[in-house]
């Protein structure tokens, strides 16, 4: 089914002024956006933006007060939730697991209030996933936290769900452990399951995502990240030279797509350029001429990290005025 859908175009979420207030508080307002089956996709913001409500409004958990949206191609309303959630699955923060119990013995309660068809089946291809089996005896309450969320991730997949919502499944795990979850993930996403990833590690973003979202109450923008970068940074040509230019104007002036310039006494200048491939050519020449000896010349680069903090800098300048 989830193949069917995505070749005629439909939406696994698709998203229309989704709003939700908890009384005279803002949790998230006037949200819209859409994301296709098969995509991974990061919806980033500070702590109090209103990631995880809108996690739990679209897992059916709490209702919206305005707005539509449809989960799996069916509308979010209440009437929907049952056919919603066996569709969908939640993995929160925290892994809920139950200490006394074996992993298998956890994934078999689960099994059963999902009441999925051939539980055992399912329980071993979720442990293949996730690269458990040889711990299934185990129990819960003797596992590292970057093994727990294994085993949460692994109950999410029981249900073989279209579309998994993943919120801070990374967070407080040491550097190996975060690296495992994030292949895991990513062999998810090859696999084609819809990933919605709420996250507040912008690395792990740029690094997993499709496409990202920024959320600040309300949506701030949405984009691959490299689109994002384009969209907020001039491009810029990093340069370093032995000695400082004499006349570093004399050089960079009225040369194909340079803006502007700025430098420093340590002979490292900064070129805001409109096109790479015509601008670095002509300075590379102009500084041979001028007799520079170049250390360097190397794209300047904004990370998804960049674009994170001027979005969030730019809220919180408007909050001040």
């Amino acid at each position: 089914m989830r193949a069917d859908r995505r070749d005629h175009g439909a939406p696994a979420l698709a998203v229309s002024g989704l709003t939700k207030h908890f009384g005279e508080r803002i949790a998230f307002e006037d949200v819209t956006f859409e994301i296709a089956y098969g995509e991974v996709f990061g919806f980033l913001g500070p702590n109090g933006a209103g990631k995880t409500t809108t996690v739990r409004t679209l897992g059916t958990l709490i209702a919206p007060s305005s707005g539509t949206a449809a989960v799996a191609g069916i509308p979010l309303a209440p009437d929907n939730g049952v056919k919603i959630r066996r569709r969908i699955a939640i993995m929160p923060e925290s892994p809920g697991l139950y200490d006394r119990l074996s992993v298998a013995e956890n994934l078999r309660c689960f099994a059963n209030l999902y009441e999925v068809s051939a539980p055992g089946e399912r329980i071993e291809r979720a442990l293949r996933s996730v690269r458990l089996t040889d711990r299934a005896h185990d129990l819960c309450g003797t596992l590292s936290k970057g093994l727990r969320q294994r085993v949460a991730l692994a109950r999410a997949l029981l249900s073989e769900p279209q579309i998994l919502f993943l919120d801070e499944p990374t967070s407080g795990l040491d550097p190996v452990a975060r690296r495992e979850v994030h292949e895991l993930i990513a062999t998810l996403g090859r696999g084609g399951v819809t990933i919605f990833l709420t996250t507040h590690r912008l690395e792990e973003a740029e690094r997993l995502c499709d496409r990202v979202a920024i959320l600040n109450t309300r949506l701030r923008t949405i984009g691959q990240p490299a689109q994002l970068r384009d969209r907020l940074f001039a491009k810029a040509l990093t340069i370093r030279t032995r000695a400082a230019l004499c006349d570093p104007d004399r050089v960079f002036s009225d040369l194909p797509a340079v803006e502007r310039w700025s430098g420093d006494s340590d002979g490292s200048y900064l070129v805001s350029i409109s096109d790479t491939e015509a601008a670095a050519p002509a300075i590379t020449r102009a500084l041979v001429a001028a007799g520079a000896d170049v250390l360097s010349i190397s794209e300047s680069y904004h990370s998804l990290e960049d674009v994170y903090l001027e979005l969030i800098d730019e809220d919180t300048e408007a909050l001040r005025r």
